[in-house]
């Protein structure tokens, strides 16, 4: 049986605790318990989370052999800093686990503990920089959904913690399994860590639905060529017209949106997909696999083929991952 350790704070974001229905869904696709589930706090008792509803927690001060500790975040970890007696907790005793992980601002944590020292790790996009600020010995991804760097693991914001546990129950029971329990989750789609924590459409947020349709279309047509006589023609607008407002509603110009466009959907063909990289340019519309590269090299700092490599041998997640002997402190 794997125990599982959740280390609840006031003001704990509730979203981060749903990822416990991942663990209990893969209880159930195993046939047979695998996982134990507790939730802790600094005192025990009544834990209140951001929304008011409470939860009942353990004391860490009880004897407990927990496998993995998962410290869950809450809104803001500048007016809610971690409590100093959790700190303290995770860097002398969470740290005897096979495995420790923070979700969301959790990270700040295991920051504080200096569990993260030397180490990729990831937090809510908000509050990236503020943790690398803080911690410049933490090697701050502020664009991934979750990294693992040996036992380590920290994930993005949100929703984000449900894309951290499936990873786990892919390391504990393997990839079928995993699949299985997002399958049962309704989960659209299974999120890589490389994968980006922005989504390009809502970061242009159109302020009309003339706009917001050309967007659409676009995305729906990366492959096509997608000039700006095309995209007005859709939304029924002259070229100048179209050119102007798309500027003032989204801050961009057409051509540097729909690069950008075709830049988030072909890094997501890399990462979910076997395409090859020159039917990945094909598909999401760029010139050539040249063209692709140019344009990754420019917005990531890496080529293709790197993200790529990432997700297919992710070694911090898998190669130096915990192991049912490590420990931590070891």
């Amino acid at each position: 049986m794997h125990r599982l350790g959740y280390l609840l704070s006031d003001g704990f974001q509730l979203m981060a605790v749903a990822s416990q229905a991942v663990f209990e869904v893969a209880n159930k696709v195993n046939g047979a318990p695998f996982y134990a589930i507790e939730n802790f706090s600094v005192a025990g008792g009544e834990v209140r989370s951001s929304l008011g509803m409470s939860a009942m927690t353990r004391s860490i001060g009880t004897r407990s052999r927990i496998d993995t500790w998962i410290v869950v975040g809450g809104f803001s970890p500048i007016n809610a800093p971690p409590p100093a007696d959790l700190v303290a907790f995770l860097r002398q005793r969470g740290v005897r686990a096979r495995r420790i992980a923070a979700i969301c601002t959790g990270a700040f944590a295991l920051a504080e503990a200096g569990l993260l020292d030397g180490r990729r790790a990831t937090t809510h996009w908000d509050y990236a920089k503020l943790l690398q600020t803080h911690h410049p010995r933490i090697q701050v991804e502020a664009d991934r959904i979750h990294i693992a760097d040996g036992p380590i693991w920290t994930s993005a914001g949100m929703t984000a913690g449900l894309d951290l546990a499936l990873a786990m129950v892919e390391t504990d029971l393997g990839a079928d399994v995993a699949r299985s329990v997002a399958h049962q989750l309704v989960m659209h789609q299974r999120r890589s860590g490389g994968q980006s924590q922005h989504s390009e459409l809502l970061d242009l947020a159109p302020k009309t639905d003339r706009i917001q349709n050309a967007l659409n279309y676009a995305q729906q047509n990366l492959r096509g060529s997608l000039t700006v006589d095309a995209l007005a023609e859709a939304v029924n607008m002259s070229p100048r017209q179209f050119s102007r407002v798309f500027t003032e509603e989204t801050g961009q110009s057409p051509a540097k949106a729909i690069e950008n466009l075709r830049l988030e959907a072909a890094r997501l063909m890399i990462e979910q997909s076997r395409h090859s990289l020159d039917v990945v340019a094909v598909e999401t519309g760029f010139r050539d696999r040249r063209h692709m590269r140019e344009v990754f090299m420019r917005r990531f700092g890496v080529p293709p083929q790197t993200i790529r490599r990432e997700v297919r041998h992710p070694s911090a997640a898998r190669a130096d991952g915990p192991s049912s002997e490590s420990r931590i402190g070891a």
